[in-house]
């Protein structure tokens, strides 16, 4: 299915395996890679060595020349070395958790690399655009980690009016039903997050992956405990507590988690609060939170890693509540792609107006007439 969005970055799916801390690593982004959706690795959890050492071993584990990505938080205070790290081993696209400075998207562009800010509102979307970004990633509210309170079938439509270069959707999507929806709005592709979490190929604990398949729709909430910023996740005991928890209790649990991730990052506590400080985003946060800023990944790290999800939190989209199942990589993008070809099908056939069947699972073979897309 060729798309604006394929065609810029140069995979066979208008498909993106989105970069989640401590879960996107070589193993999940090689995966979805070969199975021909653009995967990206996180790189907020890495050190600049592990991001150089992922990089080539997601390189050794695809076909030569198959695109994947790094995703940055551009907010970093080593987001140019790690922009000169990209550039120097030849990654095809960067992508940003927030939207980076005119200056490093003319780095990356200068060098050739496809420059995907994440943007959460039609107004960050415009702002990246006119400073050279080549695509965008659109993330309603749907959408896992930290995200805004704008429904994607909302906002979507407002970035594709607002902009002309290519718009990816994600909050929501899980499905070859949902791509089409994104299709029909007049986006590129859909970005999905917590549908690759819950793949046979993420390395995430099955401990883990079973409370995700567990929880259903209102299982999964927004809360500002974790860091002062709405952060959509699972809702466990961990998150009552901290919801529960008084000023100067936060601060005892964000001072001694804080410290744990300035020993794994190696990163001084000067920088760290500078960077929890970035994370404000204007926002009125008290000194508990601005280290719960920096605490964050150690609580998805207890998760996503150790598996302890007594003592971490878990990112997530709502549409974890509808997932069952843990297809690997192959398997999934199979069968979004050969449901929303059915889908097509159903929709341009001569039936098309009266009930329609539903389209299963592993959907039927593509249509020659459905190949290519705007």
């Amino acid at each position: 299915m060729e798309t604006a969005f394929t065609k810029l970055v140069g995979v066979e799916h208008p498909l993106v395996q989105t970069g989640m801390g401590w879960v996107a690593g070589p193993r999940l982004v090689s995966a979805a890679a070969r199975a021909g959706a653009l995967g990206v690795l996180a790189s907020a959890t890495m050190t600049t060595d592990q991001l150089r050492s992922a990089v080539r071993e997601v390189r050794s584990r695809v076909p030569e020349g198959t695109p994947f990505g790094v995703n940055l938080r551009a907010d970093a205070g080593d987001a140019p070395e790690r922009v000169r790290l990209i550039i120097d081993e030849g990654v095809k696209v960067a992508s940003f958790a927030l939207a980076p400075s005119r200056e490093l998207i003319a780095r990356l562009k200068d060098a050739g690399v496809v420059v995907i800010p994440s943007v959460g509102a039609r107004r960050h979307a415009e702002k990246v655009a006119a400073w050279g970004a080549d695509a965008v990633i659109v993330q309603g509210g749907e959408g896992g980690g930290h995200t805004g309170d704008v429904a994607t079938t909302v906002l979507l439509p407002q970035v594709v009016d607002a902009v002309d270069i290519p718009v990816v959707a994600a909050g929501g999507f899980a499905d070859g039903r949902g791509l089409v929806a994104a299709l029909a709005y007049g986006a590129a592709g859909i970005a999905m997050g917590t549908r690759f979490l819950l793949t046979s190929d993420s390395t995430v604990p099955d401990a883990v992956k079973a409370e995700y398949l567990r929880a259903t729709v209102r299982d999964v909430t927004v809360t500002t405990a974790v860091d002062g910023l709405p952060h959509r996740m699972l809702r466990t005991e961990l998150v009552d507590s901290l919801e529960r928890a008084g000023r100067a209790r936060a601060l005892v649990r964000a001072v001694r988690h804080a410290a744990g991730f300035r020993k794994l990052s190696g990163l001084g506590w000067p920088q760290m609060v500078r960077e929890g400080l970035a994370m404000k985003h204007g926002k009125d946060l008290s000194w508990s939170q601005v280290l719960l800023a920096a605490n964050t990944p150690m609580l998805l790290k207890a998760s996503m890693v150790e598996g302890r999800t007594d003592l971490g939190v878990m990112a997530s989209g709502q549409v974890a509540g509808v997932i069952d199942d843990l297809p690997s990589c192959a398997e999934l993008v199979s069968r979004v792609m050969a449901e929303a070809h059915c889908v097509l099908d159903r929709l341009h056939g001569p039936h098309a107006a009266t009930r329609p069947t539903p389209c299963h699972h592993q959907g039927d073979p593509p249509s020659p007439s459905q190949e290519s897309l705007p």
